[in-house]
């Protein structure tokens, strides 16, 4: 693979790449390696790149490949996630903004509270807006599936944040 390429994919999907880790690991650290690794097994193993689904695909089930073998060798981590649930409007007040970032960060601290089968899914549709055949890739199970998954995972996360959630979202 030619340096130019391997560096035009750090740059376009690096992001992608050490959040979906970061996501699955729950480690800052772990998820800084997995990334290290997923670009040098994508460097490494570019003729296997078939091209049947797109880079970013590909580079992501890289990523749950390699963050599923360290963490089963990981402890426990904290983590928070921003983003994609709440949509940002124009103009807040910062007690709103506050409210905001406060209430988007107890919807991820309840997405890493998810199985890991309905994280996955959970994350990868509503972070990386994946299509259902794109995560039955990644995942290796069947579109089924990940739509059982997802419904699942909607369902739990709701009940999750209606027991929880100390504040309205809007």
């Amino acid at each position: 693979m030619d340096t130019s390429i391997l560096e035009e994919l750090m740059q376009r999907y690096g992001q992608d790449v050490w959040s979906f880790a970061y996501s699955l690991t729950r480690s800052r650290m772990m998820a800084d390696d997995v990334a290290q690794d997923v670009f040098l097994q994508a460097y490494l193993h570019v003729a296997s790149f078939r091209g049947e689904s797109s880079a970013k695909t590909w580079l992501l089930k890289i990523t749950r490949n390699i963050s599923l073998n360290y963490r089963k060798s990981a402890f426990v981590r904290k983590v928070l996630l921003i983003d994609a649930v709440i949509p940002k409007q124009q103009e807040h007040s910062a007690e709103q903004s506050f409210l905001e970032r406060e209430a988007s960060n107890e919807v991820w601290r309840q997405v890493l509270r998810l199985s890991n089968k309905y994280r996955e899914v959970l994350v990868l549709h509503a972070k990386y807006q994946l299509s259902l055949p794109e995560i039955a890739d990644v995942l290796k199970i069947p579109q089924g599936t990940v739509k059982s998954r997802l419904f699942g995972a909607r369902k739990k996360l709701s009940l999750m944040l209606t027991e929880d959630m100390p504040y309205e979202l809007n």
